[in-house]
């Protein structure tokens, strides 16, 4: 009768899986947590410590750490290895299903003390993965539940195949050998930054067709975005940049909220009630930039948006789902690629970027620190749909590339400059982009404006209210234009540069 080692912290799909192979006969040994769980799905196992026959230690801290265990773990299919198990009372166990401590989300948490991050570094589960990866040959090894279906569905056939095996241990040492440099890391500043990634795919070729190009993820056999491609050609190298522009900005919304981007930086961007309404906003943006760009929507995609969005032409278009209606009216446009994936978290994530030499790390950008408050300057206040626009703009403009200017009207852009050496060229643009409608509409800039300059053409083309960071040695002479022309101005003393 097979065995299996189940020991996770993390236990979704865990009573499906392990209801299944109990099904299938298969003996399951559980450690207190896990067992618990199983127990009270009605799921019958097997107490490591009755295994062992041996207790628990250090009030829990040591478990798994056995030879009955690691030697029914890296036991050989040899009569001389079987033999010795046999004669311990030990049988082999073939499957070890084990997921770690979450240390990566403890030292990402505010005010961690380092006895939390200790007590949250693992020791028995990266043995036991390490164990399970190491005898490949024969044990199948698992720690991400996503696996679950692949081992359950290999062994409905009769077995899982050497193949999957070996993958699977690639994949779990790749796990256990970030999990260490993330330990090391936080442990000590001088440690060298490790990444580990494996290559996903072989891009057809780069920013332009004489340039090479391949597309690297943390883990193997991952897809771009943790999602998958439904239709369309294979994604390219710029499609990629694209879509992670898009989709970084349009995650940030919390109503629902389209996304246009060409060539890295937004050129519409809208929220409204429904994603018909904000994709026709979005639009009406930039018509002419939004041809052959890609589009990313934060909601699943209705027939009516895509009823909508059917006349243009667009690349690549990504949302959290597509209805079947939906997917049937886009069929028809078999060269655009359609991507459905989670949108991305909005914390903890890292930005890295190269250098002649180097590499660059940094925090991402997620808006405004929570302790930030903005300050009216202007003599006049801005009105409520004013202060509407507003917020609106400034979390749009922090997508756009630097310098950055964003037009806005109630929740939608209007007018976007972006990418220009000197920021009066980028409110130039803006306005020109937004022609009358920048008439009663609000502005947001990335960073202070050096000169009263952009202030000046903007009052002079209609714009009622600026958002801003401040922080210019000049500050007072566009405060001074702002005054004079009854404009609205508000401070919010945070840049948000993207270069």
């Amino acid at each position: 009768m097979p065995t299996a080692l189940l020991s996770v912290w993390d236990k979704t799909g865990l009573a499906q899986f392990a209801a299944e192979l109990n099904q299938m006969n298969w003996t399951l040994i559980a450690s207190g947590g896990t067992g618990r769980y199983l127990a009270q799905h009605q799921i019958p196992y097997l107490e490591i410590s009755q295994y062992t026959a041996s207790p628990e230690v250090l009030k829990g801290r040591v478990k798994t750490l056995h030879p009955a265990i690691h030697a029914a773990i890296l036991a050989r299919p040899t009569p001389d290895d079987l033999q010795e198990l046999s004669n311990r009372g030990w049988s082999p166990i073939d499957l070890v299903v084990v997921n770690l401590y979450p240390f990566e989300e403890t030292i990402a948490q505010p005010n961690v003390s380092l006895e939390e991050a200790i007590e949250n570094i693992d020791i028995g589960g990266v043995a036991l993965l390490r164990a399970a990866a190491k005898n490949w040959a024969r044990v199948t090894v698992c720690f991400d539940p996503k696996d679950y279906g692949l081992i359950l569905e290999e062994l409905r056939q009769g077995a899982v195949s050497p193949e999957t095996r070996r993958r699977l241990a690639a994949k779990t040492f790749a796990l256990t050998s970030r999990y260490d440099s993330l330990i090391a890391a936080y442990l000590s500043d001088q440690e060298p930054l490790t990444l580990h990634l494996y290559s996903v795919k072989k891009l057809h070729y780069g920013e332009n067709p004489h340039q090479q190009a391949e597309l690297f993820a943390e883990q193997p056999y991952s897809q771009p975005f943790g999602g998958k491609v439904l239709q369309g050609k294979e994604l390219s190298y710029n499609n990629l940049l694209d879509l992670d522009a898009a989709w970084r900005a349009v995650a940030s919304f919390d109503e629902p909220c389209v996304v246009i981007v060409k060539h890295l930086s937004p050129c519409g961007i809208a929220c409204a009630r429904n994603l018909e309404e904000a994709y026709q906003n979005a639009l009406a943006s930039d018509p002419i930039s939004a041809f052959g760009g890609v589009i990313a929507c934060n909601r699943e995609l209705s027939g009516e948006t895509a009823q909508a969005m059917k006349d243009l032409f667009f690349e690549c278009l990504i949302a959290p789902g597509f209805s079947e209606s939906a997917k049937e009216i886009l069929a028809a446009k078999k060269n655009c690629r359609l991507i459905e994936a989670p949108l991305p978290s909005r914390s903890g994530v890292y930005e890295y970027r190269s250098i002649t030499g180097g590499l660059l790390r940094q925090t991402s950008d997620q808006g405004d620190p929570p302790d930030v408050t903005w300050t009216v300057v202007s003599r006049r206040e801005p009105t409520e749909s004013e202060w509407e626009a507003l917020r609106f703009a400034w979390k749009a403009v922090q997508h756009v590339k630097s310098n950055a200017i964003v037009i806005a009207r109630d929740s939608a852009t209007v007018g976007i400059g972006s990418g220009q050496p000197n920021r009066v060229d980028a409110v130039r643009i803006a306005l020109q982009r937004a022609a009358e409608r920048a008439r009663g509409a609000v502005l947001a800039s990335d960073a202070f404006f050096p000169f009263p300059d952009s202030v000046e053409i903007a009052a002079e083309a209609g714009i009622t209210a600026i958002i801003h960071p401040g922080g210019s040695m000049r500050d007072a002479d566009s405060l001074a234009v702002a005054d004079a022309t009854g404009l609205a101005m508000i401070y919010t003393g945070v840049r948000h540069f993207r270069h």
